[in-house]
């Protein structure tokens, strides 16, 4: 006689035995390294696609193989450490880079508790959980840019230097939006934890026609303003195009990366694609459900069970991935004062306004009986408003008077040295004339 259990039980995080731990870590770690590969060759590709192009399709089936056979040629490359770089810091930047963005998915739920195959044991798809695991991951990642800064730096290369100092105003300007994005979703989950936040989001029922219908209750739609602010600032927040400035190859060759080389100038890379796919998994537990089922495959009672959520989760957060490669084929890179203007004077702006509209919401339908959808869409207008408003012309400035040729050229009047006005010459077909 089998004895089947009536629920599947669930010890939660931080209960399981040692040899649990170890599996799930070396699971994580290699799905993110095959993920890396299999990344890069679907932006080589997707890319060439866009511009048409073939893209890698030699090594292995469809070119499969092309991320592999590039990571093994850099390996086998000869490392070259330019004169006078500070030799310790230069060979621990790409260790403080990479390591952060592993731990990052810590504490990512990928499903709920299932099954080990082959064994008696259950455990939930996740190393770990805590309070504040959101902080966490801000934190943990944030300790990356450290890596950028410290390799430009010790690289004894101007264009290094600047490169790693542009990463530094970048980091900070988008983190500041990137969590003032995050705290309207604290205020509807009322937690930071993954596991509740994606708990927070199960489902919402809506009445259509008498008839209730139950939805995904996905913050991606009930914080949308919130949720473009996020995107926005995970593209700059991962030194991706268009916000790729600190290794723009227009003005600083290669930016931090110039004098790197080798498994060194691999594992900035490695670093750069899985904080792509870290802030991706984020985006998709904070916004799109995690690991849910998105409807209508949400009404098979089986969806969310077992290790089908795996599969949903990996589908919403490569949605993400090749929404990065999109942007990467299709926009071009912004001077760096307009991307600090994104930042500072419209993103964190807009941030803040959303965040006293959401709070307030949350008050006045706590405190009152107004409805809480009337006071949403009464908020959403007032944001639209403030929105457009932004997209205003400015009232054009005037024309300054050019300089008479008897007064002296001050080159740092405007506070910036710039060249004087150039004297019009007489091209030689007008010479010709004159002559005649």
């Amino acid at each position: 006689m089998i004895n089947i259990p009536l629920a599947v039980p669930d010890a939660g995080v931080g209960n399981d035995d040692w040899w649990v731990v170890g599996l799930k870590v070396l699971l994580v770690f290699v799905f993110l390294i095959v993920l890396t590969l299999f990344n890069i060759w679907w932006e080589r590709r997707v890319v060439a696609r866009m511009q048409q192009r073939i893209g890698p399709n030699v090594h292995g089936p469809q070119g499969l193989l092309q991320s592999l056979a590039d990571g093994m040629k850099l390996m086998f490359k000869e490392d070259l450490m330019p004169k006078g770089v500070d030799k310790l810091v230069y060979v621990l930047a790409p260790v403080v880079v990479s390591i952060p963005a592993f731990l990052t998915f810590a504490v990512i739920p990928f499903g709920p508790t299932v099954k080990i195959p082959f064994t008696d044991t259950y455990t939930r798809l996740q190393i770990t959980d805590l309070p504040v695991s959101v902080l966490y991951v801000m934190a943990v990642a944030s300790i990356g840019i450290y890596g950028i800064v410290l390799g430009g730096w010790s690289s004894n290369s101007t264009y290094s230097l600047l490169g790693g100092l542009r990463s530094s105003a970048q980091m900070i300007s988008y983190e500041v939006a990137m969590g003032l994005a995050l705290v309207t979703v604290f205020l509807f989950a009322g937690s930071m934890s993954t596991s509740e936040i994606v708990a927070a989001q199960s489902h919402q029922t809506v009445h259509l026609f008498g008839t209730a219908i139950s939805l995904p209750g996905w913050y991606a739609f009930l914080l949308f303003p919130s949720f473009v602010i996020y995107v926005i600032s995970m593209v700059g927040e991962t030194n991706r195009a268009p916000f790729d400035l600190p290794e723009a190859e227009g003005e600083l060759v290669a930016g931090f990366l110039t004098e790197y080389s080798s498994m060194k100038y691999a594992m900035f890379f490695l670093a750069e694609y899985i904080n792509m796919a870290t802030v991706s998994a984020l985006a998709t537990t904070l916004f799109l459900g995690g690991w849910r089922a998105p409807w209508p495959i949400s009404i098979w009672d089986g969806a969310n069970s077992g290790f089908w959520p795996v599969l949903w989760f990996v589908g919403k957060m490569m949605c993400f991935i090749f929404f990065y490669i999109w942007l990467r084929g299709t926009l071009p890179r912004l001077r760096y004062d307009q991307f600090m203007r994104l930042g500072w004077k419209i993103l964190i702006p807009i941030s803040l306004a959303w965040i006293l509209l959401v709070a307030t919401v949350r008050a006045v339908g706590r405190e009152t009986t107004f409805s809480r959808s009337t006071l949403l869409v009464a908020a959403a207008v007032v944001l639209v408003i403030a929105v457009v408003t932004l997209f205003v012309p400015a009232k054009p400035k005037e024309d300054k008077t050019e300089v008479d040729d008897g007064e002296d050229f001050d080159a740092f009047a405007g506070g910036f040295p710039v060249p004087p006005p150039l004297v019009k010459t007489p091209s030689r077909n007008e010479a010709d004339v004159s002559r005649g």
